[in-house]
């Protein structure tokens, strides 16, 4: 008795090394929740490779011209939580059973505890001759904050075309074709795919050349959105804008020369020319997951516990964000809501407790629809809708909007990435975690 009342104590006092790798959305803010629980009890290394952190869902009104790109970005050092640890590298091997990490530099890291929230990744060479293109030949892609801005630049630049061809209606001799794409594979932001091309919808009704554009969306998958009820609402929308949809089209390459895309389909494949085209570039799991004894075998995301958001197969290890295979759409509201699961649960483990925090499968996708209203999808696993407003969120609506522009980023850079947001619960923990 004496023995096990000596280990309890010498544990308590004992510093739990706590391990995030990622420095995104999802690392920043499990590192603030556990750094604001655990207190002087734990040292927690944030391993980040990236000066820079940006708030990513303004990227698409950065594309449409409301913000400039300066609003979603700032310094890495700036967000790292106050007592916690940055490590300016990234982690390129994951030995679970030696509970350690190793990072490109060669740094070998230990750990008690193991938290991996490393972002999804773009493959951009997974279409050829997209790299080459990208940010000219009116190639656009709102997913990489290299070439967001040259979104709006296009667009200008399609409007001022117009403009001049107006004076002599024999040089624009017919409408000029506008692509917007979204690949087979999951993305994160699942309306992001669609939000650029209503914004350019609006864009050229404004200046009353809406008519001068033929605008398409070119779409790998069946249907406008995972969830009916959206998809649904999406399908009407397009329809009315006069906005073609072409379902089963998946982008395979990019002729910047010529400005031609060739799509794969279930007749072959097909070349579109185009003067403008939004890109989605196919996504998958970092490298680093997909080889890691982490990875699902079949979709080499990390494989968790899609309720708690522990790892299968090593207990102190725990996963969230866009890395994972979770079966819910990638995106920071999903962030907010799995990551005091993970902390509270994280803890419990420690305690010897069960894991009782549950993870429900919840996710937001705003998806804009004008520059001043928007749709705001909301659902858990299963594609069932989960909605915070008392109006219908399938109809477009002012009030989200409002919200998407000024009190997200504002919740954002102040209290999730601080550890103290929610998700639709705001600022109150619904699985406030025992005290270490």
């Amino acid at each position: 008795m004496l023995g096990l009342i000596k280990s309890y104590f010498v544990d308590k006092e004992k510093t739990t090394r706590i391990v995030v790798v990622g420095g995104g959305t999802g690392g920043i803010t499990s590192a603030a929740q556990l750094n604001n629980n655990f207190k002087e009890k734990a040292e927690i290394t944030i391993v980040e490779p990236s000066t820079v952190h940006y708030y990513q869902p303004l990227f698409t009104l950065i594309g449409g011209g409301i913000f400039k790109k300066e609003k979603s970005v700032c310094n890495t050092e700036d967000v790292i939580p106050k007592g916690t640890k940055w490590l300016k590298d990234s982690v390129v091997t994951f030995v679970p059973t030696e509970n350690k990490v190793v990072t490109k530099a060669g740094e070998t890291i230990p750990y008690d505890y193991l938290v991996v929230s490393m972002g999804i990744q773009m493959n951009f060479d997974k279409i050829k001759g997209l790299k080459q293109n990208l940010g000219k030949n009116g190639v656009a892609c709102n997913y990489h904050p290299d070439y967001v801005e040259n979104t709006f630049e296009f667009l200008q630049n399609l409007k001022q075309n117009i403009q001049l061809h107006q004076k002599d209606p024999s040089e624009l001799k017919k409408p000029l074709n506008l692509i917007f794409t979204c690949p087979v594979t999951p993305v994160k932001c699942a309306g992001a795919v669609q939000k650029v091309m209503y914004l350019a919808d609006d864009y050229f009704r404004k200046s009353g050349q809406r008519d001068k554009v033929n605008m398409q969306y070119n779409t790998a998958l069946l249907t406008m959105f995972a969830v009916k009820k959206y998809a649904d609402a999406l399908d009407t929308l397009a329809k009315g804008r006069g906005i073609q949809q072409n379902f089963q089209h998946n982008l395979v390459e990019i002729k910047g020369e010529t400005k031609e895309a060739v799509f794969e389909t279930p007749q072959g494949l097909k070349k579109v020319p185009y003067d403008f085209i939004h890109v989605v570039p196919p996504m998958g799991p970092p490298d680093a997951i997909r080889q890691s004894p982490f990875a699902d075998p079949i979709t080499g995301y990390m494989d968790v516990n899609k309720e708690t958001l522990q790892s299968k197969s090593f207990p102190n290890v725990f996963g969230l964000g866009d890395c994972t295979n979770l079966p819910t759409s990638k995106t920071a509201a999903a962030i907010s809501s799995q990551a005091p699961v993970l902390v509270s649960n994280l803890i419990s483990h420690k305690l010897g407790l069960p894991l009782t925090a549950t993870y429900k499968g919840y996710t937001a996708c705003p998806i804009t629809t004008s520059y001043n209203k928007m749709i705001l999808a909301e659902f858990l696993y299963n594609n069932e809708v989960k909605e915070s407003f008392p109006f219908d969120q399938g109809v477009e609506s002012y009030t989200p909007m409002l919200i998407k522009k000024y009190i997200f980023p504002t919740a954002y850079w102040n209290l999730m990435l601080k550890g103290y947001w929610f998700g639709p619960n705001l600022l109150k923990n619904p699985y406030p975690p025992h005290s270490l």
